[in-house]
């Protein structure tokens, strides 16, 4: 029987989530002779190695692997797992992830409802432990994973795209554009350079690829609200503009200039968003939305040094 999902799942230092994250794949009630999870390590320090691999040998029936790759970045890891893969759709899923029953079987439904898709993204819903923060809003919450596009299956437009968190692709489309560029790795270090997944879904899209929504593909992402410093939030939001200054020296001439000016726009609208949360009484809420806004923007204009492997 061919395989038709692998599932890969990048990790790093999630020693706490991981096993709860492939339990929730091993429950699916997709025959296991169907998929295949691929974790790549991501050179974690803590002990996520012994955990995968003692969940492998507890669980024979799973078609379950685990692999150290030792080039830091999500961009690099998740290449690698689909260098590793046999599926026909590639699916990547994060390590603190949980995936809601029936996740794998809507994806393989959705792909005989529609073959001539290229992409399909799902619904990511916060797992906020213990509690979501008062201060947290639509606006902001993005930065912690929270996704939900549309109530309805349909393709993104408008320059959307979905989450790498939960995401899915066809194996031929995602070799055909190179997979993730590793310009772009995501987390290196203790350096963020975002926006590996808009740059591959674009690449996708420029090929006339359909990339999809479905709100039935759905998984749970944790959320440690004692996480949620501002150093974190500035290490998020400010990677999301040095992912896009990266992009955008790579799209001709002016398109650094034309994104800046475009963040300055979106950074006015904060400041109008934040005191419509004022005359709400919602204080908690305003500044963070702003705050969101300005660090992307510190991120734009910093000059970008990659760390060496």
């Amino acid at each position: 029987m061919q395989i038709a999902i692998s599932v890969v799942i990048c990790s790093y230092n999630r020693e706490a989530y991981i096993i709860e994250a492939i339990d929730s794949l091993y429950k699916q009630d997709t025959d296991k002779k169907l998929y295949e999870v691929i974790v790549v390590d991501n050179n974690s320090q803590d002990d996520t190695a012994g955990k995968v691999n003692a969940y492998i040998a507890a669980h024979p029936d799973m078609q379950l692997y685990y692999h150290l790759e030792k080039r830091q970045g999500a961009s690099y890891a998740r290449n690698t797992g689909a260098d590793l893969s046999k599926g026909r759709l590639i699916c990547c899923m994060d390590d603190d992830a949980v995936a809601m029953p029936g996740y794998l079987n809507n994806i393989i439904r959705f792909f005989e409802e529609h073959p001539d898709a290229t992409g399909l993204g799902g619904r990511i819903i916060p797992r906020y432990i213990p509690s979501e923060p008062k201060w947290m809003s639509h606006y902001v919450s993005s930065l912690v994973g929270n996704f939900d596009y549309s109530p309805v299956t349909k393709p993104f437009d408008n320059g959307r795209y979905p989450l790498e968190s939960n995401m899915i692709v066809k194996r031929e489309d995602f070799f055909a554009v190179g997979g993730f560029n590793t310009s772009l790795p995501g987390v290196k270090g203790t350096l963020r350079i975002g926006g590996e997944g808009k740059e591959f879904f674009y690449k996708l899209i420029s090929r006339g690829g359909i990339i999809w929504y479905d709100p039935e593909v759905i998984v749970h992402h944790v959320v440690e609200v004692k996480k949620l410093t501002s150093e974190y939030m500035y290490r998020v939001a400010s990677g999301i503009g040095r992912g896009e200054k990266v992009r955008m020296q790579t799209a001709g001439r002016g398109a650094v200039s034309k994104k800046g000016v475009e963040y300055l726009f979106k950074l006015g609208a904060s400041v109008l968003i934040g005191g419509w949360y004022l005359l709400q009484g919602k204080p908690s809420k305003s500044w963070p939305v702003i705050q969101f806004r300005i660090d992307v923007l510190k991120g734009f204009w910093e000059p970008v040094h990659l760390p060496s492997n």
